[in-house]
């Protein structure tokens, strides 16, 4: 009664050889800790290079002269695509994670009663929501208020930023004309 165990020894090598190759690469790591230098070894022109400053954030485009050719309906499905699982936006409408946004364009930064607010927006309470504070935050809400709760990343695209706006700003019937 002879069996065939060619394919059984074939894989006992490879898993052998593996399990010796992730071995070898663990103990390697703990022996060896490489240091990577901090500046260059050589200069080209015989002369070190200034560090270069830390790039500053950049500048955001002024949203406001984008809003007349903003899209609402467009803005209105951002909301609902990107927002409304944290806020509502209906007048009266309950607080969620976030606050409701029913009359945000020209409401102070801490405009919603009873809303547990992170202490990064309610050091701004008293700042009302321009414009362009609304196209700061809705680009980075971290980078706008360090600190802050708010899990949502931001909007990089410009023009979906202006229709979002667009849409706050059709559901914010106190709000100032851009």
């Amino acid at each position: 009664m002879a069996t065939n165990l060619e394919g059984n020894k074939i894989i006992a090598a490879v898993l052998t050889a593996g399990v010796t190759f992730g071995l070898a690469g663990f103990v390697g790591s703990l022996l060896v800790h490489p240091k990577r230098p901090h500046h260059a070894a050589i200069s080209v022109g015989g002369e070190a290079a200034p560090a270069a400053a830390a790039p500053a954030a950049p500048a955001l485009d002024p949203i406001t002269p984008l809003l007349a050719a903003a899209n609402v309906a467009n803005g209105q499905q951002i909301a609902q695509r990107q927002c409304a699982s944290c806020h509502s936006f209906n007048e009266g409408g309950r607080a969620g994670v976030g606050p409701n946004l029913y009359g945000i364009v020209g409401a102070k930064h801490a405009h919603a009663d009873g809303f547990n607010y992170s202490a990064a927006i309610r050091g701004m309470a008293d700042k009302p929501w321009t414009y362009e504070e609304l196209n700061a935050w809705i680009h980075s809400p971290r980078t706008y208020a360090p600190g802050n709760r708010m899990s949502y990343a931001g909007l990089s695209n410009t023009a979906q930023r202006a229709d979002l706006i667009a849409y706050l700003r059709s559901i914010s019937p106190n709000a100032p004309a851009p």
